[in-house]
């Protein structure tokens, strides 16, 4: 879409009726709000401070000590020299320290930066570059990959790092937090804030392309947590929840934080990396009664054959996927196999989680379900006109947690943020009932002898076979230059590459699909490139 399209496509959606009752639900808050204060320090007074709202690899901590560590990470961070507004990069793996850390930098009215904990070197000093951040708050397993950037930051004032570390030294502004915490008040007022103060950003996974951070409001959290956490999942204060998925990224953040504090149930925490036997392993032991994953853990636990699945199942209500569409097959299979539902659906770090999504009781797999209450999702062409049923366009939402702008990219916040509106960048099509149907995102559409064909309806299709792990499709020219699709398999234990294998996964596609849309080519992979998130980095494919 060109930009004058895409002015034009805003015009006609900004003139469009107001859906009065979606507007409604919108959560209405005060005109003096902080976040902190609703998540942290209401279920003080609402009684629940010796119930468990976190348990992590050490240990296990109540709603109190919860708002201790809060207050106490305020004050160190205002002792360091944050002020309101001011940015704090956290760097941090799933432990108690993430939720102390974020939540105290919003109750001081400063702006918390989850980070991704799998980036580079360079990646994290183009971050920090970026945020300007006064403050780094890093886990000490990962500040090697900070060591030799430290000194370059002008703007940095300090580096908190923690977890056991023999890096503090006070005269170059490195300090362990643990420490700092010990000594630090557990007494603090929150910042006289609004809903409309910013809170935290977000960065894009960048499943294609460089990442941009999403500025978020101290009012966003709150209307996922109730649109979603509770009208869709039913959260209950007795719920307890793992996430997969980990805090630093929006998908989690509600799994494992937001959610469970908006009710006050209890959280699952792990620094481990969320391999099917680590993760398991922990459901196991503490046997959730909601489960957030990814479409390729799902699948790898599917395909594990080693793994004792006993008793980890027995007390999930629901299971929960996003980040990518669910492949219909695997949502069959794990049904069959656990004999639980996965609730498939969409979410963007723009939005702050899910918008359209598969609910209890209303499961429809192969789709991403129908739209949240509370957000208005449209299907528009290039000028900004409805697209009638099965037909694909691009997928605009409207809603009250989308945000604002992109931290310093002006141009990329006027072709995406239009008032309430956001232009997803996926492509949709809707079937008679009402469905929402996954098609791809909009650089990944392929045109075949003039027809769209989705990657994902491919992908889906090669997933079903038998040898298939996972599949990526892009496009890639013939001999004539014309665009054809093309399949990069990685495939499950016990099957070999092989020219044979190629044909039939190539005749396995036609048989299930238009012939026009099979893969010209597979290619068979150990792996896949993915963000940290799980998401294929189908860019990284077409540039090879």
């Amino acid at each position: 879409m060109t930009v004058q399209e895409s002015s034009l496509a805003a015009q006609n959606i900004l003139l469009a009726p107001v859906a009065d009752n979606i507007k409604r639900l919108w959560m209405t808050l005060p005109s003096r709000y902080n976040a902190a204060s609703h998540f942290v320090d209401r279920h003080l007074g609402e009684g629940r401070g010796a119930k468990v709202a976190f348990i992590d690899d050490r240990g296990k901590y109540t709603y109190e000590e919860l708002a201790a560590r809060v207050n106490r990470a305020g004050n160190v961070l205002r002792q360091l020299g944050v002020e309101m507004e001011q940015r704090v990069l956290l760097c941090l793996l799933d432990t108690i320290d993430f939720p102390s850390l974020f939540w105290g930098a919003i109750k001081i009215g400063a702006v918390a930066v989850p980070a991704n904990t799998m980036l580079t070197t360079d990646d994290y000093q183009a971050l920090l570059e970026d945020s300007r951040a006064r403050v780094l708050a890093v886990s000490a397993p990962l500040y090697e990959r900070f060591k030799p950037i430290i000194d370059k930051q002008k703007l940095l004032s300090a580096v908190l790092i923690c977890g056991e570390s023999a890096e503090a030294a006070s005269e170059k502004r490195i300090y362990s937090f643990d420490t700092l915490c010990r000594q630090a008040s557990a007494q603090l007022e929150p910042v006289d804030t609004s809903p409309d103060d910013v809170a935290f950003w977000l960065y894009s996974s960048g499943s294609t392309g460089a990442p941009k951070g999403a500025v978020h409001l101290h009012g966003d959290l709150v209307q996922t947590a109730v649109l979603y956490g509770q009208n869709i999942l039913g959260i209950r204060e007795d719920d307890l929840v793992f996430s997969a998925p980990k805090l630093f990224f929006a998908y989690g953040l509600g799994n494992s934080m937001t959610f469970p504090l908006q009710v006050g149930a209890t959280a699952v925490l792990t620094a481990a990396r969320p391999t099917p036997a680590i993760v398991i392993e922990l459901m196991r032991k503490y046997r959730p009664t909601i489960f957030y994953g990814v479409p390729t853990l799902y699948a790898a636990i599917l395909a594990a054959a080693d793994v004792d699945f006993s008793g980890a199942f027995e007390r999930l209500r629901w299971c929960v996927s996003a980040g990518e569409a669910l492949p219909e097959e695997i949502g069959l299979k794990w049904k069959e196999r656990f004999g639980v539902d996965i609730l498939d659906g969409i979410g963007t770090t723009e939005i702050l989680h899910i918008f359209i999504s598969n609910r209890p009781g209303d499961v429809r797999y192969g789709t991403s379900g129908k739209p949240v209450p509370g957000y208005e999702v449209r299907i528009l062409d290039g000028t900004g006109r409805e697209v009638a049923d099965k037909e694909i366009g691009d997928l605009w939402v409207r809603g009250p947690s989308i945000s604002p702008y992109y931290w310093n990219k002006r141009e990329q916040s006027a072709q995406t943020m239009y008032g309430r509106w956001i232009r997803t960048g996926d492509k949709y099509w809707r079937d008679e009932q009402g469905y929402f149907h996954y098609a791809g995102r909009s650089d990944d559409m392929l045109k075949v002898g003039g027809i769209w064909v989705s990657p994902f309806e491919v992908e889906s299709a090669l997933a079903a076979h038998p040898a298939v792990l996972e599949a990526a499709v892009v496009g890639a020219s013939d001999a004539d230059g014309l665009t054809k699709p093309k399949a990069f398999v990685v495939l499950k234990e016990g099957f070999r590459a092989s020219a044979e294998l190629e044909a039939e996964l190539k005749a396995f596609v036609k048989s299930r699909l238009a012939p026009y849309k099979y893969p010209r080519w597979v290619e068979f992979r150990t792996e896949l490139p993915k963000t940290a998130t799980g998401k294929i980095q189908r860019f990284k494919l077409r540039e090879s």
